[in-house]
């Protein structure tokens, strides 16, 4: 039938010429023949042809000689040139609106949200506080640029507003949580930042992700810090923990069983900070009127406690 024929017929055939191991010509000639309602090899048909000819090579290629001076290793990260000019609260509130406006798919959105984080890095707590004031507000699909960048801030400045915008209760949770997970991944933690979100561990109904957070940037802090266990805000830190377990870690109803889980997980976390609280530990490994996964939290939470602390003589024998 009609519809089993080929309605269409193309042939492709190139001719390649090559002198010394490099190609110098092609010449190719592409044919199509549209055979609908014709009949054999009649029909419409088109014909094109190509040629590609080398004629010259360059022997050497001119570069510009570069000063070694001006070159540097760096990481992969992105980099942002620093400027010398001071960022003021106004152009930082204004980059804000501008994000508000942009179409959030766009080259030009993210290159103002780049900008918005580098100038935040620039602002004091107090200018940070007026932009907070000012900037606070949502916009399209209830976007909040300012919210989005502080994390990516990883100031001092940045970290303690953060944290009272989350006592504050403005937030919703789940920004509030992308917050504390965000504390994680800040590169250069200070005794500051520890001393400012200390107090949320206290406040009720601590999340997870509160503790988990807190500790996390306090081990990060350490890691850089060789006698991080003498510095205040960590001492606190490692207190509140430290009276949530209590002297015996005994653990008696279900209520409190997901609480000390949650706090061992945390003491893990804290690592190099944790070392005071190793006898707690062993305790409440040890004790066997304690559920099976507490005693196993417990031992879990000496991951990563200087190797100095002897866990071997921590442990009772017998277990």
């Amino acid at each position: 039938s009609q519809s089993e024929q080929q309605i269409l017929s193309s042939k492709l055939e190139c001719i390649q010429s090559i002198k010394d191991g490099v190609l110098s010509e092609v010449r190719c000639t592409e044919s199509n023949l549209v055979t609908l309602f014709a009949q054999e090899d009649s029909g419409a048909k088109t014909q094109t042809q190509s040629s590609l000819k080398l004629f010259q090579v360059e022997t050497e290629t001119l570069y510009n000689r570069v000063d070694s001076e001006d070159l540097y290793v760096t990481s992969m990260l992105y980099e942002k040139e620093e400027t010398e000019r001071e960022v003021t609260v106004g152009e930082v509130t204004e980059l804000v609106w501008k994000l508000c406006l942009a179409h959030s798919a766009s080259f030009e959105t993210a290159d103002l949200f780049m900008t918005l984080v580098f100038e935040l890095r620039h602002l004091s707590l107090e200018a940070l506080k007026v932009v907070w004031q000012r900037s606070s507000f949502k916009c399209r699909d209830n976007w909040q640029p300012l919210i989005d960048a502080l994390p990516s801030c990883a100031t001092e400045a940045c970290v303690v507003l953060m944290k009272e915008i989350i006592a504050s209760g403005e937030l919703e949770e789940d920004k509030v949580e992308y917050f504390f997970w965000s504390f994680s991944f800040i590169p250069k933690p200070t005794s500051g930042m520890i001393e400012s979100l200390a107090p949320l561990l206290k406040s009720p109904g601590a999340s997870q992700s509160c503790f988990l957070g807190v500790t996390a940037l306090l081990h990060r802090f350490c890691s850089s810090h060789s006698s991080c266990d003498g510095v205040p805000a960590v001492q606190s830190v490692m207190r509140t923990l430290g009276k949530f377990l209590g002297g015996n870690c005994t653990v008696q109803d279900s209520e409190r069983l997901g609480e000390v889980q949650l706090v061992l997980k945390a003491i893990g976390n804290a690592g190099l900070a944790a070392a005071s609280l190793a006898p707690v530990l062993s305790w409440c490994a040890s004790l066997k009127s304690n559920p099976i996964e507490i005693r196993l939290a417990a031992i879990q939470a000496f991951r990563r406690i200087p190797c100095s602390v002897r866990v071997s003589d921590l442990l009772p024998a017998d277990d």
